[in-house]
């Protein structure tokens, strides 16, 4: 039985569906696929854009509150490549394994001092299909790229991004340190804040 407190998460990513969940414990995230909603065309050219059109297309099918995250990574030496295409940038259908190494390839041979990245996070929620005013948060993590990967957490370019403050990738802290710190947990912190000013559910 489904919640007044639960909200579809436009996703079918399970590392996301992890961390979304850990950082919103007042909620229920139930994954679009339980609901048979297919991954939508992102034809946006923004992160807000992208996650607008998620949020859209899983409410409008769950006929729920719907969460959509659109995320990526930007690195400014590759004119802010793969940005949007970060899930692809190797191609559609590539793993998280191609597109860090198709990404490792287009750094390699360049100083650490030009290889500056940052992740970024925009979080969208729509309390229906139509909602006319659907709430926007956001977070920006900054990092650099490291020559190869480096830890087993984490998903995506975690293993290839490093943290400055720890001196270590992403994929080598713990789930609670890089809600801490990242573009996922600073989002969530300004969508939570939002949820308490505003019914959601009911």
């Amino acid at each position: 039985m489904i919640q007044t407190n639960s909200l579809v998460l436009a996703s079918g990513n399970a590392g996301k569906i992890k961390e979304l969940q850990a950082l919103l414990p007042a909620y229920s995230l139930i994954p679009q696929t339980q609901f048979d909603v297919s991954e939508v065309e992102e034809t946006g050219t923004t992160f807000v854009e992208n996650a607008i059109l998620k949020a859209r297309h899983a409410a409008k099918i769950s006929k729920l509150p719907t969460i959509a995250d659109d995320s990526g990574l930007v690195v400014a030496a590759l004119n802010d490549a793969p940005g949007i295409y970060s899930a692809r940038y190797a191609g559609q259908g590539a793993s998280d394994t191609e597109n860090t190494a198709k990404l490792l390839r287009e750094l390699d041979g360049m100083p650490l001092i030009q290889r500056h990245a940052y992740f970024f996070c925009v979080l969208v929620l729509m309390r229906h299909v139509n909602d006319p005013c659907p709430v926007i948060a956001q977070g920006r993590w900054d990092g650099y790229i490291l020559d190869y990967p480096q830890g087993e957490y984490g998903f995506g370019y975690d293993p290839v991004f490093g943290v400055p403050t720890h001196h270590c990738s992403a994929a080598e802290l713990t789930l609670d340190i890089k809600n801490s710190l990242s573009h996922r947990g600073k989002a969530l912190m300004q969508l939570e804040r939002e949820l308490k000013r505003h019914t959601i559910c009911g």
